[in-house]
């Protein structure tokens, strides 16, 4: 049985740190392991950041985000009012940002942009398997928007630096 929360967050800075720890809270709740944790909360601040960042929608309109613990995987969805769909992009090595997909795409087992059912902007979304070593299945809309590929090699979250 899937397990689920969302959060609804004004879109400003300050929402990156604070979508960060009731993830984190909700993480320990639900028992998923540290390694999982800390990438999630990487990708869903890299995810977070875009929202508020590019989200050229009125003031006033929020940031949507979503988890879900299944029993093999940890899905983070973020969702704004803009409709355009993020591609990655190439950031020099001067560059200061412009590698927030990149990262998602890298470290995630799979993750897709989308336009939202409702018709009003779009979700991004990424996946982490709780076990690394088991080959994900698809999901149904990893076929949608951008997905990064999966594979059997070596899991892309299970260290932590030292």
């Amino acid at each position: 049985m899937a397990r689920e929360t969302e959060w609804y967050l004004s879109r400003h800075s300050r929402s990156v740190g604070l979508v960060r720890a009731l993830l984190r809270e909700q993480a320990r709740e639900w028992k998923i392991p540290d390694e999982v944790t800390d990438t999630a909360e990487l990708l869903l601040s890299e995810l977070t950041t875009n929202a508020y960042r590019h989200g050229t929608v009125p003031p006033g309109r929020e940031i949507w985000a979503r988890c879900v613990l299944d029993d093999d995987r940890l899905r983070v969805e973020v969702s704004d009012a803009n409709a355009t769909l993020p591609k990655p992009g190439q950031a020099s090595p001067d560059d200061i940002s412009g590698r927030g997909l990149a990262l998602v795409a890298a470290l995630s087992d799979a993750w897709a942009a989308e336009p939202r059912p409702c018709g009003i902007g779009k979700t991004v979304w990424f996946e982490l398997l709780l076990r690394p070593d088991v080959e994900p299945s698809p999901t149904e809309s990893a076929h949608a928007g951008w997905t990064a590929a999966t594979s059997s090699a070596q899991p892309r979250h299970g260290t932590r630096p030292s």
